[in-house]
């Protein structure tokens, strides 16, 4: 059989999609400072935030499993718990009011709205114990209202997930010996 040109198939495939073009009311993801964790959470916001608007979707499950997968379960699971308080104060807040792009849309990777970039600004200084501009941050999110609850919240997970800090699964056990690997033992 002889070996003929390959085939092109009638339609093309869908290109790979370009860089988000920046609406008024977005921003770069990159343009906003955040770290690679704080950049990292945008995903599972986006979830919690979908659940919470539509909650027959069941985004929470998505948040929780691509926070699993991202730091592994005892790092992960905790990050999205503890982001949950966050945006589920703001949601008591401020309700269906809060503007946020579906996680699953690619097109919207890399840009983020207003209220996403006010909320990661807000995680980011906090997490630097910069308190005048998470103070703005925290004003730009909440519409002026210095909302106790978001704060409280915001804080908690700021306090157990600071920046600069060694992330809980890189931190070495203190009991470990280096040349022997670690091995179970019943406990009684």
């Amino acid at each position: 059989m002889p070996i003929s040109e390959p085939q092109t198939p009638a339609q093309s495939l869908p290109a790979a999609p370009a860089a988000a073009t920046v609406s008024p009311g977005e921003a770069a993801l990159a343009d906003l400072g955040l770290d690679a964790f704080e950049v990292a959470l945008l995903p599972q916001l986006r979830h919690f935030n979908t659940c919470l608007q539509t909650p027959q979707s069941q985004a929470w499950q998505l948040a929780y499993r691509s926070a699993s997968e991202r730091w592994g379960d005892t790092f992960g699971l905790a990050v999205a718990h503890a982001l949950f308080k966050v945006v589920r104060c703001l949601y008591d807040l401020r309700g269906d009011h809060y503007v946020g792009h579906d996680a699953l849309t690619l097109e919207t990777r890399t840009v983020v709205t207003a209220d996403e970039a006010a909320f990661l600004r807000m995680i980011h200084h906090m997490r630097r114990d910069d308190t005048p501009a998470a103070r703005d941050a925290v004003a730009d999110l909440t519409g002026g209202w210095m909302d106790p609850h978001v704060i409280r919240a915001a804080l908690s997970f700021a306090d157990r997930f600071p920046a600069g800090k060694a992330q809980p699964t890189e931190i070495p056990q203190a009991n470990a010996k280096i040349d022997q690997p670690p091995r179970l033992r019943v406990v009684r």
